[in-house]
């Protein structure tokens, strides 16, 4: 008579009678991926689902405040808010902090493991160098496809820019068009000070029409369903579970979205997240608002650890027939001000009157526009971090181009 044990990388130990162990011959492949996941998105997030479908476990690298600014220029969150958000990642076993720019065979060797994956675009050090060239060298790495139209290049771009062609709707939803004169007035929540500017040279990024890199250059996103299935985990609450809803923008997926997730998700057992449709995120919000559109964040809502369930497009006002289809038990806010729909209807008045809501305090005062007022603040150091990333990608683009016609001339 035997047991069998499983063990985490899903492998199985079997105990036979003599006492000994037969091990299955698979080896547990660790996977190692690094990079700077500054404004962690759903790109960075494929990219991790496709590292996870290559082995059993995913190690990921990160590489320091220093490091970054030496290379790239100034990150907009902090190491500390970069490891938070990897570790929220659904595919992400590890994160190690302190990744060295350039990978290395040793790095690979001390995590134990067998190779390095990254997207088919190219990384370079501030001296041009292919930062994954010894990895390449050793046929230690493998290459995933890149998830175009998104980048955080394109999202600093339409933050400078206060653009609002990413959430078009009906024919022109994913239309592309340039906007040349944008005035830039009484910005965030009045916490900056008014002014008028007309936005020059940043006008070159986030645009497809006009952004020159072959990678980080567009900004038109196609969604599928198929993508949408690749995130979700499909499984629906089991019987007896206590459902959790919660619902909002949750635009440019941040630390303080990570946070609130991860206390709402400790009152129940399966979380659904209600996300509202760009039209209705800029009646309340304002301005440019959201960022990202509603297909852009589902996916970012979707990596999430926590979240089990998104109901795209969901309404504002939390309603009776959504409450029943969905059989919720508790529905949860945060710390943030409610805007009441018409300037008088309570959204979560039907909940209320159930005795089911209650708030919720993540301790973590990170918003949306405190991410945009990092990004404007310091308007002119990403203005030049992102021309100099879409230069060294163009000449590294054009030079991969003439290798390849050198080949085929061979």
């Amino acid at each position: 008579m035997s047991d069998t044990t499983k063990i985490n990388n899903g492998n199985t130990k079997e105990v036979v009678a003599n006492g000994h162990q037969e091990e299955n011959s698979k080896k547990e492949i660790r996977v190692w991926c690094d990079g700077c996941y500054d404004m962690v998105h759903f790109g960075h997030a494929n990219s991790l689902r496709q590292a996870k479908a290559l082995g059993d476990k995913v190690i990921v690298g990160i590489h320091t405040d220093d490091e970054i600014t030496k290379h790239k220029g100034p990150p907009v969150f902090t190491e500390e808010e970069r490891v938070k958000m990897v570790k929220g990642i659904k595919w992400v076993d590890e994160v190690v902090l302190g990744a060295p720019y350039v990978t290395t065979l040793e790095v690979l060797d001390e995590h134990n493991c067998d190779f390095c994956v990254h997207g088919d675009d190219i990384t370079m050090t501030a001296e041009g160098v292919d930062t994954y060239h010894l990895v390449k060298k050793a046929n230690r790495y493998k290459e995933v496809k890149r998830t175009a139209g998104v980048s955080t290049t394109d999202l600093v771009g339409r933050m400078l820019l206060l653009t609002k062609n990413h959430f078009h709707q009906g024919s022109a939803e994913y239309a592309i068009e340039k906007e040349d004169k944008v005035l830039f007035d009484n910005v965030i929540n009045k916490t900056i000070p008014k002014c008028k500017l007309l936005l020059s040279g940043s006008s070159n990024m986030g645009q497809d029409s006009s952004a020159k890199s072959p990678w980080t250059g567009c900004s038109q996103f196609l969604p599928t369903t198929q993508k949408i299935i690749q995130f979700s985990d499909g499984k629906a609450p089991k019987p007896g579970d206590k459902i959790v809803y919660v619902a909002g923008a949750f635009d440019l997926f941040h630390v303080g979205h990570l946070d609130f997730l991860e206390k709402a998700k400790e009152l129940g057992d399966y979380l659904i997240v209600g996300l509202h449709t760009d039209p209705v995120v800029n009646s309340y919000k304002g301005s440019n608002y959201p960022i990202m559109n509603l297909h852009e964040r589902v996916l970012s809502v979707l990596a999430c650890k926590y979240v089990n369930e998104v109901v795209i497009g969901a309404p504002y006002c939390v309603t009776e027939d959504l409450l029943d289809h969905f059989k919720v038990d508790v529905v949860c806010h945060g710390q943030t001000p409610i805007a009441l729909e018409d300037g008088k209807i309570d959204p979560y008045a039907i909940p209320k009157t159930r005795g089911i809501f209650c708030l919720i305090d993540s301790s973590n005062t990170m918003t949306t526009e405190r991410i945009v007022e990092r990004i404007i603040s310091h308007r002119l150091e990403y203005e030049r971090r992102n021309k100099a990333k879409e230069k060294k990608e163009v000449e590294a683009f054009e030079a991969l181009q003439r290798a390849k016609l050198t080949q085929k001339a061979g």
